[in-house]
């Protein structure tokens, strides 16, 4: 039994996700048109030996390793775009500035007896309150109904407030300055 087997070795997935890899890249780079990329990829997925899947990619052109390094930096390129643009177009909060020293607790809410008083019909009369704590500012819901976040997270107990913060009221949302 020296040497090759005389029945063909069955395709395994790997090796098919290979052969599809080479394909993909080859249209990428523009090297074939889409029409004969799927009917490749037809052959692919029929293909029952190596030897098939070898007939498939053998008249394509081998993987340059310039072509694969400026394609990735390119991409790399763009996904540094898309961020700052992502960044660029965010909607700009307004500032939530945090009491003075002296003052040690404000209450957020729709009632007028509120220190900082959101008109917002999502806003409970009395939603929240931040006091100074022996750790720094803290904030805490007042069992409202729509919630208070903290960063995108909904309280559930009393939380640490810093300037930088994202703070959520409802549906009004603020950025946390320090005085």
């Amino acid at each position: 039994m020296d040497g090759q087997p005389s029945f063909p070795v069955r395709a395994s997935d790997t090796e098919r996700d290979r052969v599809l890899r080479v394909l993909s890249d080859r249209v990428a780079e523009g090297r074939m048109s889409n029409e004969t990329f799927e009917r490749r990829v037809d052959q692919v997925l029929q293909a029952r030996s190596k030897a098939e899947l070898a007939d498939i990619v053998h008249d394509l052109p081998t993987g340059n390793r310039v072509v694969n390094r400026l394609t990735g930096l390119i991409s790399s390129v763009s996904q540094a775009t898309a961020r700052i643009e992502a960044a660029w177009r965010a909607p700009r909060l307004p500032r939530f500035m945090l009491p003075p020293r002296e003052l040690g607790r404000i209450v957020v809410g729709r009632a007028p007896a509120c220190q900082f008083i959101l008109t917002d019909l999502t806003v409970s009369r009395f939603h929240a309150e931040i006091y100074r704590a022996d750790e720094g500012w803290m904030i805490s819901d007042l069992g409202s109904m729509n919630g208070t976040r903290v960063n995108g997270y909904r309280l559930t107990g009393p939380a640490r407030v810093r300037p930088g913060d994202e703070v959520g009221f409802g549906n009004s949302a603020f950025i946390v300055t320090a005085p």
